[in-house]
C-alpha cells in the first residue's frame, strides 16, 4: 500500500562525534555546524519538509541535548519530532536504529544529520512499496559514482540491488549507496539490543536474497565529515540559498523529446517506455545556451501515462533518470524533473489506483513550477516558463514567471484558449535559447 510522505517516519541518525571536525564539534553536534548563519541539518530538514514529510524520530547521542533544545518537538517548524538517545557506547548504525525499536513505525525513511541528499523522494518511497508488494524488505537510494567521491559499492540492475558491498568491491560495481534508505521494521527485530553493527550488514544480506530495491538519483551529495566537505557544502549553499536565481522551466514532450506513435491507442502520445524516448533536434546546444546564461533548467511535465494504465510509475521514472544521465553525459546539469504522474478519472485499465487525484501540480496549474521555490531561492520574475501548449503558457502567468511558447507564429490556440499572450513565441527550443536574455 503506496504512502504518502506524511504518513512516513524518517529516521535520523544524529548521534556521531565528529571527530574530524573537532574544531567545530568541540563546542556543538555535526547536525549543529553553521552554515552561512544556520545549522547544517536545518538545509537537509528543508528538502524532507517540502517533500511533504511531517513525523521525525532523530537519534542523537554526542551533545544530545543542544539538537532536542534547538528543534525541540517541531510543532515551530510544522512537523513533529521524538527523540531517541544513544546510550554509553555507540552501537553502529545498525545498532543505533535496533535501540529504536520501540519508536520505529512498520516502515522507515533512514537519512543521515550530516549529509545534504537532494532527491525525489516521492519516487524513493514508491519504488519501496512497489518493491515491497513483490516481497523486498528494503530500497536503498544509490548514485551511479564510478569511483568518484568514494568506492562506488553496488552491483544494479532492472531497479533492484544485485550485490552491495562496501567491504569487498569489485570492478563491476559501477554505484555507490546514496545514504537515504526505506527499511522494514522487522529486519531489526531479528537482533538484540545493545549489539553493536552497521547497517550494511542488513543491506549486504538483503541484497544477496534479492530483496533490496534500487531508486537511481542523479544529483550528487553533500556531506560534512571534514573541514574540506564542510567548506564544499558552504560554497554550494551560498549559491543555492543567497541570491534570486535565475531559472528555465522546460516543458518535455514536443519541446525536449519527440512525440511518438503508441499502437495500444493507435496515436500519438507521450513516450511511455525508456526505449520510446528520442531527443529532438538541437536540445543539447540549447540547454548548454540556457546553462551560459546563467538559467537553472528544470523539467515540468504532465505524465498520466501510469494513472492512464499505459505504462507503470517506474517506466516514467526511468525515462527520466535516463534523460538527465544522458544530459550529465554531455556536461549539463539539470536541476530537477518534476513531473505530475496524476489523473483525476479513474480509467478502465488504470492498475496504479493511487495516482488518481485531484493535485495541485498538474498543469495549467502552477505547482510544479512552484515547487522549486521551496528548495531554491528563485527570482520568480526573470525566469521562463516555456512550452508548446496554452497550459505551459498558463501555468508559467499563474507562477508569475515570463512565458515562451513553441509553435504556431500567431499562437492562436494560446490566445483562444487561454485569453493570454507568451511574452516570446519560438519556433523551437533552440530559438527560445537565442531569445530568452
Amino acid at each position: 500500500m503506496m504512502k504518502e510522505p506524511k504518513d512516513l517516519q524518517v529516521v535520523v541518525l544524529m548521534g556521531g562525534l565528529g571527530t574530524r571536525l573537532k574544531e567545530y564539534t568541540k563546542v556543538c553536534p555535526k547536525p549543529l555546524v553553521e552554515v552561512n548563519k544556520k545549522p547544517f541539518f536545518d538545509y537537509q530538514l528543508m528538502l524532507l519538509k517540502a517533500a511533504g514529510f511531517k513525523k521525525f524520530l532523530f537519534l542523537i547521542g554526542y551533545k544530545a541535548d543542544m539538537i532536542e533544545e534547538y528543534y525541540k518537538d517541531g510543532s515551530e517548524l510544522g512537523i513533529s519530532i521524538k527523540y531517541c538517545y544513544d546510550g554509553k557506547e555507540l552501537l553502529g548504525t545498525g545498532g543505533a536504529i535496533r535501540r529504536a525499536l520501540p519508536y520505529l513505525e512498520e516502515d522507515f525513511l533512514v537519512t543521515y544529520g550530516d549529509s545534504f541528499m537532494d532527491i525525489d523522494y516521492r519516487e524513493t518511497i514508491y519504488r519501496y512499496f512497489a518493491g515491497k508488494a513483490k516481497g523486498s524488505r528494503a530500497v536503498m537510494t544509490i548514485l551511479k559514482n564510478n569511483n568518484s567521491f568514494d568506492k562506488s559499492n553496488v552491483v544494479a540492475r532492472d531497479g533492484r540491488i544485485i550485490l552491495y558491498d562496501k567491504m569487498k568491491p569489485l570492478p563491476e560495481m559501477e554505484y555507490i549507496d546514496y545514504g537515504v534508505c526505506i527499511y522494514e521494521r522487522s529486519l531489526f527485530e531479528e537482533y538484540e539490543e545493545g549489539v553493536k553493527f552497521d547497517v550494511a550488514i542488513i543491506q549486504n544480506k538483503l541484497s544477496l536474497e534479492g530483496k533490496l530495491e534500487a531508486h537511481e538519483v542523479t544529483r550528487r551529495f553533500y556531506e560534512i565529515g571534514s573541514p574540506k566537505a564542510l567548506e564544499e557544502f558552504k560554497a554550494y549553499a551560498k549559491e543555492r540559498f543567497s541570491g534570486g536565481l535565475k531559472a528555465v522551466f522546460l516543458d518535455r514532450d514536443g519541446v525536449i523529446n519527440e512525440i511518438v506513435y503508441n499502437e495500444d491507442i493507435e496515436q500519438l502520445d507521450s513516450p511511455q517506455k525508456k526505449e520510446d524516448f528520442k531527443l529532438l533536434p538541437n536540445v543539447v546546444s540549447a540547454l548548454r545556451k540556457f546553462k551560459d546564461k546563467g538559467y537553472l533548467i528544470f523539467i515540468v511535465t504532465n505524465q498520466p501515462g501510469a494513472a492512464k494504465g499505459k505504462s507503470r510509475l517506474s517506466d516514467l521514472y526511468d525515462i527520466n533518470t535516463g534523460f538527465v544521465n544522458s544530459m550529465k553525459a554531455e556536461g549539463i546539469e539539470l536541476e530537477a524533473v518534476y513531473m505530475c504522474p496524476h489523473y483525476p478519472r479513474l480509467l478502465p485499465y488504470t492498475k496504479e489506483k493511487f495516482l488518481i487525484k485531484e493535485c495541485d501540480c498538474r498543469k495549467p496549474k502552477p505547482g510544479l513550477i512552484l515547487k522549486a521555490g521551496e528548495s531554491y531561492n528563485i527570482d520568480y520574475e526573470n525566469s521562463y516558463m516555456i512550452g508548446d501548449s496554452f497550459t505551459d503558457v498558463e501555468a508559467g502567468k499563474a507562477a508569475g514567471v515570463k512565458t515562451v511558447y513553441i509553435g504556431d507564429l500567431k499562437c492562436d490556440a494560446c490566445k483562444k484558449l487561454c485569453d493570454i499572450e507568451p511574452d516570446i513565441i519560438a519556433r523551437d527550443i533552440l530559438d527560445a535559447s537565442e531569445k530568452v536574455k
